[in-house]
């Protein structure tokens, strides 16, 4: 008996590669040192830079690797030149953040390589086994990280929450799974299970439509659809900001691209099935997300419910499934990663040591304490309420585009209907910053320069993508032309 060892090329998981040796590196160098590594932050940036230059080689590829286990694609790619970038713009939140309290530990920047590490296992997953095995890599350092502060009994409550669930969450994304696999006879590629699927369909309809519905649950807890949403704001408000932010853009854009190439990938023949149950989810998401979000003052548990509706509009374009929807849930994640993290940066600022001013009434007279902060947290408001001529404008109206072209006219109305509801609670922060008298005495801010670095950049960023959406409109629709829809 002989053994074929299969072909492979280690530039296919180049960036993985990168981010899991420079983690490991980085473990080895805290536990040999006598003194804790200054640069460690420096180090774990560079490692991003390298993977980011690496994904940019994967551009224009079409494929797979390691015996058909890797998807090696401009749409892999894209998503993560999109997952680095919102672990970059999180260390620059970090920095600072973690020295206030006392936790500016190498293992915090481990982990989150690692998390990121998992989060492009499953963006490149080709087989069910290598996307749960991301989700799992990328899970555990993310339930670590959402405990990071020890001593915070609230930070202790969103990782136990986070992990109790999670778990459970990944328990009923594996058995339907596990019921795809016999539904298919016996296959988990996702190239394959399309036709396995098709030719199987008479007899294990009840097994797939089960199998199938399962997986939605274990994505729809990772996206924070509801019902599965419950986690969100007490992890999201217990969880040091810098990571908070981290889940908010990188989490969601991993479970998303993911969910969307398992969906269009090995489902197509089901999508009459798989998009009428999105489109209930996705109503139900987008509205008690907006809804919940205008009785919030915490600032963090606004956002939670904001991203819960946010969420609600990934999932119209998941309905629309088309080559625009395609791209506009690309561009969408961009814009949401930029937002969001800028929305993050001005947060930490406000909030100072120990999140003291988390409360959106601490926000009344910003405009006059600090005129720049607040028009940077304007132009975020702005853009995550979908005004123009931000990111969070264009990548609303390319989704909704989709779905119209798609028919779902009415899903289209909702989402409309639901984006003003929105306008009240993120417009509500810029009329307290501009038009109320300040009722905390903030004091003098100290803008750290990685903190306000990234503040005035997504500021910018979020700004300029919206006015020139065209050039990563060319990129995304490149990039999922592997997808035959």
């Amino acid at each position: 008996m002989s053994l074929t060892i299969p072909t492979f090329s280690l530039a296919s998981i180049g960036p993985w590669l990168t981010l899991s040796v420079a983690a490991i590196a980085i473990l080895v160098w805290e536990a040999l040192s006598k003194e804790k590594p200054a640069a460690v932050p420096a180090v774990t940036l560079a490692a991003l830079v390298i993977a980011a230059v690496q994904s940019l080689t994967l551009l224009g590829k079409k494929g797979t690797d390691f015996a058909g286990m890797v998807y090696v694609d401009g749409f892999t790619a894209l998503a993560y030149l999109i997952l680095i970038l919102g672990a970059a713009l999180t260390i620059f939140l970090s920095w600072r953040y973690l020295e206030e309290y006392g936790k500016n530990l190498s293992e915090y920047y481990a982990l989150l390589l690692f998390a990121t590490t998992g989060m492009m296992i499953m963006v490149a997953g080709a087989h069910l086994i290598m996307i749960f095995l991301g989700l799992e890599v990328m899970s555990i350092a993310v339930y670590v990280l959402a405990g990071f502060l020890r001593e915070d009994l609230k930070s202790n409550e969103a990782a136990m929450k986070y992990l109790v669930l999670g778990a459970f969450s990944s328990a009923i994304l594996l058995f339907g799974m596990a019921l795809i696999y016999g539904a298919a006879g016996g296959t988990l590629y996702l190239n394959e299970l399309a036709k396995k699927l098709a030719v199987t369909k008479a007899i294990t309809q009840p097994l797939i439509l089960l199998g199938l519905g399962l997986i939605v649950v274990g994505f729809g807890f990772k996206v924070a659809a509801v019902p599965f949403h419950m986690w969100t704001p007490d992890v999201y408000e217990g969880a040091p900001t810098s990571v908070t932010a981290y889940m908010a853009v990188a989490v969601k854009a991993a479970a998303v691209a993911t969910f969307l190439r398992v969906l269009y990938v090995s489902f197509p023949g089901f999508v009459t099935d798989w998009s009428w149950l999105l489109w209930g989810l996705a109503v139900a998401t987008m509205t008690l997300g907006n809804v919940v979000a205008i009785a919030q003052t915490n600032i963090k548990r606004m956002l939670a419910y904001s991203s819960i509706a946010h969420a609600g509009y990934l999932l119209v374009g998941l309905v629309a499934a088309n080559q625009l929807a395609a791209v506009g849930i690309l561009y969408y994640l961009l814009a949401y990663t930029l937002m969001n993290i800028g929305a993050f940066a001005a947060i930490i600022l406000v909030s100072r040591t120990q999140d003291r001013y988390l409360n959106i009434y601490d926000y009344c007279g910003l405009g006059r304490q600090h005129p720049g902060l607040a028009a940077a947290m304007s132009v975020f408001m702005f853009a995550l309420a979908g005004m123009p001529p931000t990111a969070g404008f264009v990548g609303k109206l390319y989704i909704f585009a989709a779905a119209v072209q798609a028919g779902y006219i009415w899903l289209v109305i909702i989402a409309v209907m639901n984006s003003l509801i929105s306008v009240y609670y993120y417009l509500r922060i810029t009329v307290l910053m501009y038009m109320r008298p300040a009722e905390a005495d903030l004091g003098p801010v100290t803008f750290s320069p990685a903190v306000t670095a990234t503040l005035a950049a997504t500021a910018l960023a979020v700004v300029l993508v919206g006015i020139f959406p065209g050039w990563f409109y060319d990129l995304a629709a490149a990039s999922v032309k592997i997808f035959s829809l």
